[in-house]
């Protein structure tokens, strides 16, 4: 596994875990929901999703370091304000709140576990090597960071 560390951009993650999930929902039981119910209860969570994602990238830009993923070391700042004072993943947050809108959308309870596995995997090959890159950058800021907030919400 430590083969894939930072080395799948996170869009493309979230993409073929989208991809998964739509796929199973074709095999999976459904519930009879409409379409507008279906699209009412996706929409929200499309829109916080995409405040997440600009938020954390606005973020990165104001502070002229790199939004890279797959080169945390190249890091030029630590960003700790802005919506990174809620959590330290909100890109990864967005990306998991159109899974999430993704699934409701799909209306098949199942493929929700696919949220979970793009959590589990984001966790494990990009956030934790990313985490160990910030700690050898930024070393105590960071771990006072990482202590003061959460990791997803």
């Amino acid at each position: 596994m430590q083969a894939l560390e930072n080395k799948v951009p996170p869009p493309l993650v979230a993409l073929v875990f989208g991809g998964l999930m739509g796929g199973a929902s074709l095999g999976l039981p459904g519930l009879d929901l409409a379409w507008g119910t279906r699209l009412l209860l996706a929409l929200p969570l499309i829109g916080a999703g995409l405040l997440f994602v600009l938020a954390g990238g606005i973020s990165f830009r104001r502070a002229r370091t790199t939004v890279n993923p797959l080169k945390p070391e190249a890091a030029s700042a630590l960003v700790t304000s802005g919506i990174y004072r809620y959590t330290r993943n909100p890109m990864y947050v967005g990306f998991a709140l159109w899974l999430l809108a993704w699934g409701l959308y799909l209306a098949s309870p199942l493929v929700l576990l696919g949220v979970l596995g793009f959590v589990l995997y984001m966790n494990r090959l990009q956030i934790a090597p990313e985490e160990r890159a910030l700690g050898r950058l930024f070393g105590a800021d960071f771990a006072a960071y990482r202590q003061r907030v959460r990791r997803w919400l």
